[in-house]
């Protein structure tokens, strides 16, 4: 066939680790996603997926991002990117699954020329894969491993070497929509931050920024891009004081280290270093830059978070407003995607108070997007800061081609035209998200405080628990109720009852042989004794301990 002396030979050079007996690599949400030293014959196979997938598309560029995201710095990972910008197809998890663990190099070749012939790709046609990586030591090797599966397969490629993970799904989008109606921007690093800074002057209108924004970029990838970013905001235009935090990328050992976006949301507090100062609005990033958290530490009551949730309901509320001022709540439809991990107060809020439909999905970025996808203005966030916000191409030209009957709907029509080209239509991007956060409170003339008022989480609690066999338990209704092992839900229902305003799901870890419980109630003590209830529901039937 085709290719198939010059991948033998290329996979000789860059061969798969077996991993222990009976485990095999499983292309997941984050793509292939371990220890660093596992994952240079893995990057080689994602190579040959990568450019199969571009020729499967007639020639369309495909990315591949190479980061272990929030991470610790020994991990790396590896995923496949979308002409849109968007995951890879999900029909397409298992072709990667497959080649990955073909389990010599010649049944590497097999599996690829029979994936070519099933799926009726020409393997003679050109092909195109762009791809970056964040700051880890190991994604150099990974890289190279990824250069040597294109060259191998004839693939035209391009290094954009260090990038956020939205940069590079920006840029996938940019090349592929490039001289077309259509087009999303520069295809060029220089093109993103200049596409962010003009949108981010038109969105402001003018509106003062009170106060200095400080930025934990978690050691990674997200500093000196932020940094640079920055250079682009005409002083003239807008005075947004930025202190760039936890920039280190010198040291591969602090990455993600007692910092960034995920250490806040799972340890509840701002990073140790630099030490907070009370009052001061700040935000993490995490190792990527595709995830954010919003917080602040109050001299009286501590530190207090603004997480995805939060961010969420602040976008769909300014956005319902805008529509509303531009005369357009009858012919767009806004509606709001979480998951079962969504507070409960946010998913009140959002309803009765916004007056909003929210629709709850499996967790999982993937589906979130493809559900938002669904609306004209689709608002989408988990709970861990990664989110976004999608407008179809119908509400884009809505914008633009209504005639305002006024000065107040003009500046409406303005304001969303501008909110469309600053918040990255992507990916969750957490330098978008941070900017578009910024907009909306200058707008509303908001402190964190005032945001944080708008209502009160409900308790809650997350409990792992080991199992001995994960796959017993399967869940139905977004993961919010589990369909088996028989019995189960009837007596989590059962504990549930006994508590003001409660609820709690268990779902099987996608990696671990353990399930997450997640309980909600009125009180915190009241949330704590339903989660440790509905755990030792799960233990008993899952065979395993606490």
């Amino acid at each position: 066939m085709a290719h198939d002396e010059q991948i033998l030979a290329a996979s000789q050079k860059h061969p798969i680790k077996p991993l222990d007996k009976g485990q095999l690599y499983k292309y997941g949400t984050a793509g292939f996603r371990m220890n660093a030293d596992l994952l240079e014959g893995v990057t080689f196979r994602v190579g040959l997926l990568a450019s199969l997938r571009s020729r499967k598309l007639g020639g369309q560029a495909i990315g591949v991002m190479v980061t272990a995201s929030h991470n610790p710095a020994v991990d790396n990972g590896v995923k496949v990117v979308d002409p849109m910008g968007e995951m890879l197809e999900q029909d397409w998890e298992k072709f990667a699954t497959a080649l990955v663990n073909a389990p010599s190099d010649d049944d590497l070749v097999k599996t690829y020329n029979k994936l070519a012939t099933d799926l009726k790709i020409n393997l003679n046609i050109p092909a195109k894969v762009i791809y970056g990586r964040d700051t880890r030591p190991s994604g150099h090797t990974l890289v190279t491993a990824l250069a040597a599966a294109l060259d191998a397969t004839k693939t035209e490629h391009v290094d954009y070497k260090l990038l956020t993970t939205p940069q590079l799904h920006y840029l996938v989008r940019a090349t592929n929509s490039e001289g077309t109606p259509m087009s999303y921007g520069k295809v060029s690093e220089a093109g993103y931050y200049e596409k962010l800074a003009t949108a981010f002057v038109r969105a402001m209108k003018g509106k003062k920024i009170e106060g200095q924004l400080v930025v934990d970029c978690a050691n990674g990838v997200g500093g000196p891009k932020l940094t640079e970013f920055l250079k682009y905001i005409p002083k003239d235009k807008v005075n947004f004081d930025v202190k760039v935090v936890n920039d280190d990328v010198l040291r591969p050992e602090v990455l993600n280290l007692d910092c960034g976006a995920d250490f806040v949301k799972t340890k509840q507090r701002a990073p140790p270093s630099p030490k907070p100062r009370p009052g001061v609005r700040s935000c993490s990033l995490d190792g990527d830059a595709d995830r954010l958290m919003y917080y602040w530490v109050d001299p009286e009551t501590g530190f207090f978070m603004l997480d995805g949730d939060r961010i969420s309901s602040l976008a769909a509320s300014f956005i319902g407003e805008l529509v509303e001022a531009a005369n357009l709540k009858d012919s767009l439809r806004i509606g709001v995607v979480q998951t079962a991990y969504a507070n409960g107060a946010s998913t009140n809020y959002i309803t009765q108070h916004l007056r909003l439909p929210v629709v709850c999905t499996p967790t999982g970025v993937k589906h979130l997007h493809h559900v938002a996808q669904g609306y004209d203005i689709g608002v989408y966030f988990e709970a861990n800061g990664h989110g976004t916000v999608l407008f179809s191409n119908d509400a884009l030209s809505t914008f633009k081609n209504t005639s305002p009957q006024s000065p107040a709907q003009k500046d409406a029509l303005d304001t969303l035209s501008a909110m469309a080209d600053l918040i990255n239509q992507t990916v969750g991007d957490a330098i978008s998200d941070m900017l578009m956060v910024e907009v909306i409170l200058a707008h509303k003339g908001w402190s964190l405080r005032d945001w944080a008022m708008t209502y009160t989480d409900l308790p809650n609690r997350l409990v792992r628990v080991e199992v001995g066999n994960k796959d017993l338990f399967a869940t139905t209704d977004a993961e919010r109720r589990l369909s088996s092992p028989e019995g189960a839900q009837e007596e989590i229902d059962y504990e549930v009852k006994k508590y003001k305003d409660a609820r709690s799901f268990a779902r099987a870890s996608g990696t671990e042989n353990a399930c997450r419980v997640y309980a909600e109630a009125a009180t915190r003590s009241e949330a704590n004794e339903l989660a440790e209830r509905v755990a030792r529901i799960i233990e008993r039937y899952g065979g395993g301990g606490l």
